[in-house]
């Protein structure tokens, strides 16, 4: 094991009524004039928008709103937010939402707090030197995104997904009350589950030398949400589980799970932005419907490592590695389909065309510049294979 450095700044206030401190805490970080950024109407109808700018307006801060952030934010609603923000001489931004309104959010940071186009961060370009403030009010348990460095836009000028992970960007705070997801529609659920699975997997999975404590961290982690998951497929408002997976979505993205290890594979998530950037679809849905090829084509570079998360985390009694891998990927399929997620495009409700699959390739190798993963490098013709295998 080489160095490490693990670093999590993000001050967590965990339970009901945590959104109630919204105010206060923005106000410990300095900020008086405060952007309040959100997605659909679900913030305002449920009330919890109310609450959060009722908490801002009782510490004397200024108050303005921006909604409407979709799923796959769009880089348009983020230069629109950088644009109020410059107007209203914004301090703060306050992301009431999922990762994607948080996502939104620290790209607007990124563009208040740097000169230039913001996209160029996203299209590795440029490294951004500051960040304006951001804290999040968490409504759905699934990116990580409120204790993460990672930001993902979509580009609608050729539909370009990408990331940008910059320390700079951490929220200050995030307010997870349980409670506040348990609306949230199953197939969003499962969603979720399936995102919190695979930042944990795409850690998991690797050829680096890794350190027994955090894989043991990764295992019970993955055995935990996939218990709760069940869990709440019967009893969506079941607290206990809201709050064991709402923590572990937080848990599987703060760098905690691949300590002492290197970066991960990330395969599955450079596929699936593609996915997401082409056919709009949601993450961690596109993430269960690409996995299983990537599991099965990559799997012989390390089999001894697919074949400890088959005994880990499914209990397969398989003395042989190859056998124990195969039957690992199996019971994860499995699961994906219990909870109501896909396990192929078709299933996703995808029919891609060949040349749609030869121009989802050529995007996630960035145009034949790049390989991907790390359990077994992958250029231009492998994700072209396994995009054809995903079918």
């Amino acid at each position: 094991m080489g160095t490490c450095t693990y670093y999590a700044p993000t001050e967590v206030i965990f339970g009901k009524d945590a959104e109630s401190q919204a105010g206060a805490l923005v106000k410990k970080w300095g900020g008086s004039r405060v952007l309040v950024h959100y997605g659909g109407q679900s913030a305002a109808k449920s009330g919890l928008l109310d609450r959060v700018v009722k908490s801002l307006k009782d510490q004397g801060l200024s108050v303005f709103l921006l909604g409407g952030v979709v799923p796959n934010p769009r880089l348009t609603k983020v230069r629109e937010g950088i644009a109020l923000g410059r107007e209203k001489e914004i301090d703060f931004i306050l992301a009431v939402g999922g990762g994607s309104v948080i996502d939104s959010s620290k790209a607007i940071g990124y563009g208040l707090a740097n000169e230039g186009d913001v996209w160029d961060f996203y299209a590795k370009k440029r490294t951004p030197q500051a960040c304006l403030p951001v804290g999040a009010v968490l409504t759905i348990a699934a990116a990580g995104s409120e204790m993460s460095n990672s930001s993902v836009i979509t580009n609608e000028e050729g539909w370009l997904k990408r990331g940008c992970n910059c320390d700079l960007g951490r929220c200050k705070f995030a307010l997870m009350n349980p409670e506040l997801t348990y609306s949230l529609p199953a197939y969003q659920t499962a969603s979720g589950c399936t995102d919190i699975l695979m930042h944990t997997l795409e850690r998991y999975f690797t050829n680096e030398e890794r350190m027994d404590i955090t894989d043991e961290l990764a295992e019970g982690l993955l055995r935990s949400v996939v218990r709760n998951a069940r869990i709440l497929k019967d009893n969506p408002r079941d607290y206990d589980a809201r709050a064991n997976v709402m923590w572990s979505g937080s848990l599987s993205h703060n760098d905690l799970t691949h300590f002492g290890s290197g970066r991960g594979d990330w395969a599955c998530h450079q596929l699936e932005h593609e996915l997401g950037g082409m056919f709009d679809v949601a993450h961690g849905a596109g993430l269960a419907a690409v996995w299983g090829a990537w599991a099965r084509y990559v799997c012989e570079a390390n089999l001894p490592r697919f074949a400890r998360y088959a005994r880990r985390v499914w209990d397969v009694a398989e003395a042989d590695d190859k056998k124990a891998s195969l039957a690992g990927i199996a019971a994860t399929e499995d699961f994906f389909r219990e909870i109501g997620m896909p396990t192929s495009l078709t299933e996703l409700g995808l029919s891609p065309s060949q040349e749609e699959l030869d121009t989802l390739a050529w995007k996630c190798s960035f145009q034949d510049t790049r390989t991907i993963g790390d359990i077994r490098k992958l250029g231009l013709a492998q994700i072209r294979e396994i995009y054809q295998l995903a079918r």
